[in-house]
């Protein structure tokens, strides 16, 4: 009984310590600014990989397009004549006729990596050394470009990339998935900042010169891999180049409108996390906040494990609150309600995706095949979902 009194305590103990640490790393990051951008600001190629007419594509897209830098250009691409991502971008072609927006369409398949191959097409058309990559679904403001391009012109920066905060398009699941990204992973992406760690590479923005990409040896070297984004950002820093984190955060569209489109997406960040870090990932369920701390003082029984897990629940609320500042009071109170819920969740995703290899990625079913080196993903099952 007194190794159960003794683990209780520890758990709530451990909640509360990150809870407490997440709150104080997202409350630095809100206080932290880059330099501002120089004076003269070389010209960007936007690469924007397209799948299919997603939700807020015309919005996301023109979010692009409406940017104050002086110079630059949007290359799009998709795989099939028919898809109708092309349409949005023929719409805005003719919405915008000044800008230098190209609409690439390209069979042509390298690799299991869908997302990749369709940048692989779209490298040839840009025109300019500074490229920028970032998700079709990802809105941004109008000042993108001059900030997230900004610590290029520095000596060592190989890659900038931008955290992101989720965008509900859907009902109850997306909501959920929106409380995944800005109550855990955002978070939790600030407190490694806030220890030293720069190994990011997050695919809702990627900028960098033309040199580092072919330094790197060019999109080819990520046409098996999976998370193409950590990769592509990893092998640069094998080159000893720096990864900026930048001080903007975008905003990313979260579809899932049913309980298995939710469940499949997560499990597929988790048990890609896992394959890049297996050790840490051990220790990310004392991040479900609310059973981990609620599990202690049913184990411990003591007045000091729930004092502890009632100040872990309590710090938990306030950081969903403080995560949730942009939106309206009455989604915040929304989401406040359902917070024990979604920890019990993350719970639940994180013990599936201690097991198993497969993932569901675009209509898609792929295997991790490791974790130490790039290229390791083995597409064993494809159905018939356009790619990327």
């Amino acid at each position: 009984m007194h190794g159960l009194n003794l683990l209780g305590v520890a758990l709530t103990v451990a909640a509360t310590a990150y809870c407490g640490l997440a709150l104080a790393a997202v409350l630095r990051a809100r206080r932290r600014r880059l330099e501002a951008p120089p004076a003269a600001l070389a010209p960007v190629s936007v690469l924007k990989p397209l799948c299919g007419a997603e939700p807020r594509l015309y919005e996301n897209l023109r979010s692009v397009c409406e940017q104050d830098h002086p110079q630059f250009q949007i290359v799009c691409g998709v795989r099939e004549a028919d898809d109708p991502a092309g349409a949005v971008v023929e719409r805005l072609q003719r919405e915008f006729p000044q800008l230098d927006l190209v609409l690439v369409r390209d069979p042509r398949v390298h690799g299991a990596n869908p997302k990749v191959s369709n940048l692989i097409n779209l490298l040839p058309a840009a025109r300019y050394d500074h490229l920028v990559i970032a998700d079709a679904d990802v809105a941004v403001p109008r000042d993108y470009l001059r900030r997230v391009c900004a610590p290029l012109a520095e000596a060592g920066v190989g890659v900038v990339t931008c955290l992101y905060r989720g965008h509900a398009v859907g009902g109850f699941w997306s909501r959920l998935g929106v409380q995944f990204i800005d109550d855990w992973f955002a978070p939790s992406v600030w407190i490694a900042h806030a220890f030293g760690s720069v190994r990011f590479g997050f695919g809702a923005t990627l900028a960098l010169r033309r040199q580092t990409l072919e330094a790197i040896g060019g999109f080819e070297v990520l046409r098996d891999e999976l998370a193409d984004d950590w990769w592509l950002a990893e092998r640069a820093r094998r080159l000893g180049l720096r990864t900026v984190l930048s001080d903007l955060v975008v905003s990313t569209d979260v579809t899932e409108r049913r309980a298995a489109e939710w469940w499949a997406h997560e499990l597929r960040w988790l048990r890609t996390i896992r394959s890049l870090a297996p050790l840490g990932y051990c220790f990310l369920f004392v991040s479900c906040t609310t059973p981990v701390a609620l599990a202690g003082a049913l184990l411990a029984r003591s007045p000091l494990a729930a004092g502890w897990a009632a100040a872990a629940l309590a710090l938990r609320l306030v950081l969903h609150w403080t995560q949730s500042a942009p939106r309206p009071w009455r989604e915040r109170w929304a989401g406040a309600w359902s917070v024990p819920l979604r920890d019990a969740l993350l719970l639940a995703t994180w013990a599936a995706g201690c097991f198993g290899k497969a993932v569901h990625w675009r209509g898609q079913r792929m295997r991790l095949a490791g974790s130490r080196s790039p290229a390791r993903m083995d597409l064993f099952v494809s159905d018939s979902h356009k790619p990327l």
